[in-house]
């Protein structure tokens, strides 16, 4: 699965991890993220987000 960078901070969303403390289970596509899912760190939006090489 495709992981995803923050532009604003850099951190990045590996949908093998998901975000547990924001009620993301593991194995969540980023594209199955909840519409107003944010940036764990940094409060950045969905869209802030770019595909990671």
């Amino acid at each position: 699965m495709q992981k995803y960078v923050c532009d604003v901070c850099g951190y990045i969303y590996d949908p093998a991890e998901g975000d547990p403390d924001n009620g993301v289970d593991p194995g969540t596509p980023f594209e199955k993220l909840p519409e107003d899912w944010v940036c764990p760190l940094c409060g950045a939006s969905k869209e802030d987000f770019s595909p990671a090489d």
